[in-house]
C-alpha cells in the first residue's frame, strides 16, 4: 500500500509551504538521481549547461576580444622552462600565470590546465600539502606545456578582489564565479593556439577551487578531453567561497551532477578521509560511474583516496601523472611516472607584475563592469524563463483553500469569487478587487523567508522569483478552468513587476492591469522591487513587451 500513498500525498495541498523550510546550502547532503537511458541524462545535461552559462553571467557569451597575449621572462631550469604570462581576456583586464614548457622544444605536446585553490600563495603556494611549481615543473618533464593561472584577486590578476558581488552587480551575473568561468574558457582559447601545443590532447587538473574550476570549465567548454579534479566533487559539501556559489548556479543540481558532465570523457575523481570527500569510494564514485555506463565507457572513470587531509600533495599528484600517462600520453608504463624534486624558483622571478606595471590600458574595477555590461542583450521567452527559473505547471492540486503543484510542497493561498465571463487572478489585493459577477480568485503569493544560509542565492530562488512562479501557477489553475483570455489584475507596484513578468513568460492570452509607472528598469528599481540575479542579462524591463497579444 506504499505507492498508492505516497500518490496521495504528492496530490495534496500541504499544510504549510515547503519553501519555508526546505532551504538547501553547501552543506546539504543531497541525494544523487539516477538516470535511467543516455537519451534522458543528455536531456538534463543540456538544461545544467544552461544554467551553469546563466548563472556565471555567460548567456548571452560575451564576445572573445584579441588575448593580446605577453609572454616574457624566461628562465631555464634543470626541470623545465618557466614563462610568465599576462592574457587580456576581457578588453583591458588582464589574468596573470605561467607557462611550464619541456626543454625539449621541438614539436607538438600535449597540454595540461592547471588552476588553483584558495591557498596564500595561490598559483605559486609551495608547501607539502600544495605545490603548484612542483605540479607544473614535473608535467613538463614529462612532456606537457603548463598553464597555471591565477584566480580572480589573487597574485597577478588584481583588478577585482577575490569575493565580491553586489546586489546590482548580480543582476548583471557578474561574480567571481563566471570571471573565472571566463578567463578558464580564455585560457583555452590561449593554450591551443599556442605552435607548440598539440590541440587535440588538452588534460585539466586542480585541486579544491581548482578543481570547481575544472569541473565548471568541463560543462561548458567541449575543448578539453582529460580531467583530474583533486578533492572537490562531493554530495555534501558544494564549495564554501563565493568564486564556486553564483546565485542560480545549484538550483536542484549540485557538484556531483555537474561533474558528471564530464562523461564519457577520462575522468579522475581524487578523494581524500579528511575532507568532504570522505565518501566518494561509496557515494559519488559509483554515481558518476552509472552516467560513464549509459556510454558504454565504464573505464573512463576512475577513483583513488588517500588517508589525509585536503590537499594536493606529492601521492595525488602522482596519482594524476600516472591517469594521465595513461590518458594522454598512451605510456607503456603509467606506473613509471614518479615526480622528482623540481627545482623551485623564488615567488618574485615568476610574478608577472613583479617589478612591472599593469598594461597602460588596463581598466578599473568600476570599468570592468561596465564593459561586463556592455554586451547587447534581447529578451526572449527562453532567456526569461531560464532567469525566473519558472515552469508552467501541466497540473495544479487545488483543495478548496489553496493552489499547489505535485511533488513540490508550495502553497498559494487565495480566496475565490464565482460568475460569468472571463475570469480574474487578482495579485496584490484582495477578493473585492474581482470585478463583480466576474469569476476569478485572489492570491497571496509567496512572501519571505530566511535567507541566512551558508549561499542561500546558489542553491534557492529569490522570493521574487518564487512570486512569479506562485502567479504562473494559478494562471494555469485558472486556465483549466476557464475558457478564453485570462484578466490579471495587479494592486501596487512590486505585484505590477511580479505579473508583468509572468504574463511576458505565459502561454496564453491575458489582459494585464498593472500600475508600473514607478518602475523604470533601472539596477537601483529592481533591487527594490524585483531583485532576480541575472534579470538584466535575460533583457531586463524590456521583457514587458514579449507578453501575448
Amino acid at each position: 500500500m506504499l505507492i498508492p500513498a505516497l500518490i496521495l500525498l504528492a496530490a495534496q495541498v500541504p499544510a504549510t509551504d515547503a519553501r519555508l523550510t526546505n532551504i538547501p546550502n553547501t552543506d546539504t547532503h543531497f541525494a544523487l538521481p539516477s538516470y535511467k537511458t543516455l537519451a534522458e541524462w543528455e536531456k538534463r545535461k543540456a538544461k545544467l549547461r544552461q544554467r551553469i552559462l546563466f548563472a556565471a553571467g555567460l548567456d548571452p557569451t560575451p564576445e572573445k576580444t584579441p588575448l593580446h597575449p605577453q609572454i616574457f621572462g624566461r628562465i631555464k631550469t634543470k626541470d623545465c622552462t618557466i614563462e610568465k604570462v599576462l592574457l587580456e581576456t576581457m578588453p583591458g583586464y588582464y589574468l596573470g600565470g605561467n607557462l611550464y614548457r619541456p626543454l625539449q622544444d621541438t614539436g607538438k605536446h600535449p597540454a595540461v590546465l592547471n588552476p588553483h585553490g584558495h591557498w596564500a600563495y595561490g598559483r605559486l603556494e609551495n608547501q607539502p600539502l600544495y605545490s603548484g611549481p612542483t605540479l607544473g615543473a614535473n608535467l613538463a618533464r614529462q612532456g606537457y606545456v603548463v598553464f597555471a593561472w591565477d584566480m580572480v584577486g589573487y597574485n597577478d590578476t588584481i583588478q577585482t578582489p577575490h569575493a565580491f558581488g553586489s546586489d546590482v552587480e548580480k543582476l548583471w551575473g557578474f561574480g567571481p564565479y563566471g570571471l573565472q568561468l571566463w578567463n578558464s574558457i580564455r585560457a583555452v582559447d590561449f593554450i591551443q593556439r599556442l605552435d607548440d601545443v598539440d590541440a587535440s590532447r588538452i588534460a585539466m587538473t586542480g585541486a579544491s577551487g581548482g578543481a570547481t574550476q575544472t569541473f565548471s570549465l568541463a560543462a561548458v567548454d567541449d575543448r578539453v578531453s582529460f580531467f583530474a579534479p583533486v578533492n572537490m566533487i562531493s554530495a555534501y559539501m558544494q564549495g564554501g567561497d563565493f568564486c564556486e556559489n553564483a546565485p542560480g548556479l545549484r538550483l536542484g543540481t549540485n557538484n556531483v551532477e555537474i561533474a558528471a558532465m564530464i562523461a564519457p570523457k577520462p575522468l579522475l575523481m581524487v578523494s581524500a578521509t579528511g575532507d568532504w570527500t570522505t565518501n566518494t569510494p561509496t557515494e559519488e564514485y559509483p554515481a558518476i560511474r552509472r552516467i560513464y555506463e549509459l556510454y558504454g565507457k565504464p573505464e573512463n572513470v576512475e577513483t583513488i583516496q588517500l588517508d589525509a587531509p585536503h590537499n594536493f600533495n606529492k601521492e595525488n599528484r602522482e596519482a594524476v601523472y600516472r591517469f594521465f600517462a595513461k590518458h594522454v600520453l598512451n605510456a607503456h608504463d603509467p606506473k613509471a611516472y614518479a615526480e622528482k624534486t623540481a627545482d623551485i624558483q623564488q615567488l618574485g622571478s615568476i610574478l608577472a607584475l613583479a617589478g612591472r606595471a599593469m598594461p597602460a590600458n588596463a581598466v578599473s574595477y568600476d570599468q570592468l563592469f561596465a564593459e561586463w555590461k556592455r554586451r547587447p542583450t534581447a529578451p526572449t521567452r527562453d532567456a526569461l524563463l531560464l532567469a525566473l527559473a519558472a515552469e508552467w505547471p501541466e497540473q495544479v492540486i487545488d483543495d478548496g483553500h489553496a493552489l499547489s503543484r505535485p511533488n513540490v510542497g508550495d502553497r498559494v493561498p487565495y480566496i475565490a469569487a464565482e460568475g460569468k465571463g472571463t475570469s480574474v487572478l487578482v495579485v496584490g489585493g484582495s477578493r473585492q478587487d474581482i470585478p463583480a459577477g466576474q469569476p476569478g480568485i485572489a492570491i497571496e503569493v509567496f512572501r519571505t523567508r530566511d535567507h541566512s544560509a551558508k549561499h542561500f542565492e546558489s542553491f534557492n530562488l529569490s522570493d521574487d522569483q518564487l512570486r512569479v512562479q506562485d502567479i504562473l501557477t494559478a494562471l494555469s489553475w485558472l486556465h483549466s478552468k476557464y475558457t478564453g483570455p485570462i484578466e490579471v489584475v495587479a494592486v501596487g507596484s512590486a505585484a505590477g513587476v511580479q505579473a508583468t513578468y509572468a504574463a511576458a513568460i505565459a502561454p496564453i492570452e491575458i489582459k494585464l492591469k498593472a500600475d508600473t509607472s514607478a518602475f523604470h528598469g533601472t539596477d537601483e528599481d529592481f533591487v527594490k522591487y524585483f531583485n532576480v540575479p541575472g534579470i538584466q542579462t535575460a533583457g531586463g524591463w524590456a521583457a514587458m513587451r514579449l507578453r501575448a497579444p
